[in-house]
């Protein structure tokens, strides 16, 4: 069993998320933002972080970058709608930026499921 961080400002999303999840029996934490999962790494630190691009306070490239730095080797799945501007942007940034695989919105959960299962994986390996 590992511990999953789901990050997102949207509490539908983090409802979604935190079911796809614990499917597999995994531990989640939940952050409104970048901001607030930062300050979960104080006490324990996820073993893969899912986040949204876009968010209030900081958003996900900003925590893309900070975990990077601070523990590079958590793995990595963002997601984006895109807001106003074409979601490929932000998550070429995100990939750029360290992230193991990128999402649209609307994600495939099925395959979300699976790349879960391997990231996690390799954590292990």
């Amino acid at each position: 069993m590992a511990l999953v961080l789901i990050v997102d400002d949207d509490p539908q999303m983090l409802r979604l998320l935190t079911d796809v999840v614990e499917m597999d029996k995994h531990d989640v934490l939940l952050a409104q933002d970048g901001a607030l999962a930062m300050e979960y790494f104080e006490h324990q630190v996820p073993d893969l972080i899912i986040t949204d691009i876009l968010m209030p306070n900081k958003e996900g490239l900003e925590l893309i970058s900070e975990v990077r730095e601070k523990f590079p080797a958590i793995k990595i799945i963002a997601y984006s709608g895109g807001g106003s501007s074409d979601p490929e942007s932000y998550l070429e940034f995100a990939s750029g930026m360290g992230a193991d695989k990128v999402f649209s919105k609307p994600m495939p959960l099925g395959e979300l499921r699976e790349e879960i299962r391997s990231l996690l994986t390799q954590t292990v390996s």
